[in-house]
């Protein structure tokens, strides 16, 4: 059995909590000793997961989103989830530039970001049930090639 950790926060769909889903995940990934860069990415991979859950998902009704992260070896798999209206058309949905809400000024790249910004993202969702995201980050990747460089 591989060694793993994990945690598991729930909180109301309001735009503030936005923000402590980034800190709290950080907070948890810590313990990889990630990188600046690595863990920038990871919060705005969340930061756009629960953003989608928040106008999305609930369209600003107020209902619980879920954050589990699990550390695997050196493997952060964070899993964002709503039981709000869910998505339609996946496929489409994850194209770059689409947007549902374009009277909001959204830029429709959401899952765009996530995508570059993650190593896998996926997503399963039913209409009328919610969206689960899924995404996965290897972290040091280049770090050991980086220091046997630098000797």
């Amino acid at each position: 059995m591989r060694n793993t950790n994990e945690m598991e926060v729930t909180f109301d769909s309001y735009s503030a909590n936005e923000r402590f889903a980034r800190v709290a995940v950080a907070a948890f990934m810590t313990q990889l000793n990630p990188t600046v860069e690595e863990v920038a990415d990871v919060k705005t991979a969340v930061s756009e997961a629960v953003t989608n859950s928040i106008i999305h998902g609930y369209e600003q009704e107020v209902h619980k989103i879920s954050v589990n992260c699990q550390i695997t070896e050196n493997v952060f798999i964070v899993t964002v989830k709503d039981t709000g209206k869910g998505i339609e058309d996946i496929e489409q949905a994850m194209l770059p530039m689409y947007t549902t809400k374009p009277e909001l000024d959204r830029s429709g790249m959401g899952f765009a970001f996530m995508e570059a910004f993650m190593d896998k993202v996926e997503v399963k969702s039913a209409v009328g049930e919610g969206t689960t995201v899924r995404m996965e980050k290897t972290i040091g990747k280049g770090r050991s090639l980086w220091t046997t460089q630098s000797l």
